[in-house]
């Protein structure tokens, strides 16, 4: 009897074990296929100018996946994506990309650079900075229907790539950091 049980049991295990590998911590077994548009002409986004060939795209929604064909609501806008060839020059630095904070309990977005194409006559105490954490830039904002330049909407830096971030209060080396790089930021007066 118990060498029936060891034989069930093998074959078991195996199916358990090719179950569990095959599930995804998201709920499915693939990517959501957010949905998303890609302008045709230059236009206004979130109070931000992009050019034609820019990626929007979108919170999941009931019966939109995938390319549409017009814009959807900007309320439902979760990244900017800017065509290669063309980023857009945020504060003074050349950026690819801007995706709103995944929890929606924050109001700000996180700006990705593209410190290649930034040339040097444009760095600054602000560029340095923000080009020593060698990732993404966190941005907190009063209004978030505005995701450009708009130094009277930018309340605070919340983040410079995982090293740096306002979460940690009790770490006077990410705090000062941060403070800096918003003190630097307030500074640029290029758009």
């Amino acid at each position: 009897m118990s060498i029936k049980i060891k034989l069930l049991t093998i074959p078991f295990l195996l199916f358990l074990t090719a179950c569990v590998g095959n599930m995804n911590p998201t709920g499915g077994n693939s990517t959501p296929n957010y949905p998303f548009f890609i302008t045709t002409q230059t236009q206004v986004v979130k109070k931000i100018t992009v050019p034609a060939g820019t990626k929007l795209v979108y919170q999941e929604q009931h019966f939109k996946e995938g390319k549409q064909d017009h814009a959807l609501s900007e309320k439902k806008l979760t990244a900017i994506e800017f065509p290669k060839d063309q980023p857009l020059v945020w504060a003074g630095v050349p950026i690819s990309s801007i995706n709103q904070f995944f929890n929606s309990e924050m109001r700000g977005y996180s700006i990705y650079a593209d410190f290649k194409r930034l040339p040097d006559i444009r760095k600054n105490r602000f560029t340095q900075l923000w080009q020593s954490c060698d990732d993404s830039l966190g941005i907190t904002i009063k209004n978030t229907e505005d995701w450009s330049f708009n130094k009277e909407n930018i309340t605070d830096v919340e983040s410079c790539s995982v090293n740096y971030q306002r979460y940690f209060k009790n770490d006077p080396k990410q705090q000062r950091f941060l403070d800096q790089l918003y003190q630097a930021l307030n500074q640029v007066n290029e758009s």
